[in-house]
């Protein structure tokens, strides 16, 4: 049957709107991450069953918080993968709702922090304490805190005497620990060529005066020197910043592009049906 002179190619029952490199660039993007938050899923489910005490703090627990944030984007990146393969709009544009509601709350939670710093502090410090409370109820959280102590060079939150807040290291009479009124190994200053650790080398620190202890620990607190390292490494912070907001970028501009082509796609197939009857069709 002859066709409608002038009639554009364009509408050819063949010709599709929707670019298998945005479909199949879209799908791999969000396989990748999917792989990803299985991969920590895994991680911290493992790290929750081997640990031997329930934490008092779920808050803290390393284990539980890439447990949440993995199944989250397992949940984010399989809308993406489905939604991108199959060409389902509302797949799709849950995806890029929540990519994009994501992304405003870290810019959000970025500028917040900057304009309330004081008050961000605060909060920081809070954290700090309540992970000193705890420090012997999680293993993982006892080497986080260790870990940070011996990277910055401190030792508790605003002075090595928080560590009283513990209740193994804390000072009072009553205290039958062994530990009482000593701080962790990590706050204790490097000895070079040290073969063995000396885990007891805080034993009795709070009990002697700034001047004393400093000849042994570090007696400055871990939250100046941590407002201190952000300060000066403001631009590398902003480069992770950075890199952790280029994928959501990405991820929310092929999602709409795609949605987009479908949608014209849709209206083709649409177009068609009513042109059928058309005789110069």
């Amino acid at each position: 049957m002859a066709r409608r002179p002038g009639a554009p190619a364009a509408y050819r029952e063949e010709f599709s709107f929707v670019s298998p490199l945005v479909k199949y660039l879209l799908f791999f993007f969000n396989m990748l991450f999917w792989v990803i938050s299985m991969v920590m899923v895994a991680v911290g489910v493992y790290a929750r069953l081997m640990k031997h005490a329930a934490l008092a703090c779920l808050a803290v627990d390393p284990a539980i918080l890439l447990i949440v944030v993995g199944i989250l984007m397992f949940l984010l990146t399989f809308c993406g993968c489905i939604g991108s393969l199959r060409e389902n709009i509302c797949l799709l544009q849950t995806f890029s709702l929540c990519l994009t509601i994501v992304f405003l709350l870290q810019l959000a939670a970025g500028v917040l922090g900057f304009i309330f710093s004081d008050k961000a502090r605060g909060k920081v410090s809070e954290i700090i304490n309540n992970a000193i409370v705890h420090y012997r109820d999680d293993l993982d959280l006892q080497n986080l805190i260790d870990f940070g102590q011996k990277k910055f060079s401190c030792c508790g939150g605003n002075s090595y005497k928080d560590w009283s807040q513990n209740m193994y290291f804390n000072c009072s009479d009553d205290n039958p620990s062994r530990e009482r009124c000593s701080v962790p190994y990590s706050c204790c200053l490097p000895t070079p060529n040290q073969a063995v650790i000396n885990t007891m080398c805080g034993q009795g620190m709070q009990a002697l005066k700034y001047s004393e202890a400093s000849n042994v620990i570090y007696t400055n607190g871990c939250i100046d020197k941590l407002v201190n390292w952000i300060h000066s490494n403001l631009f590398l912070l902003g480069g992770v910043a950075l890199g952790l907001a280029i994928p959501q970028l990405v991820g929310i501009l092929l999602s709409q592009i795609l949605v987009n082509q479908i949608k014209d796609q849709i209206k083709l197939q649409l177009y068609n049906q009513q042109h059928r009857a058309d005789p110069w069709y």
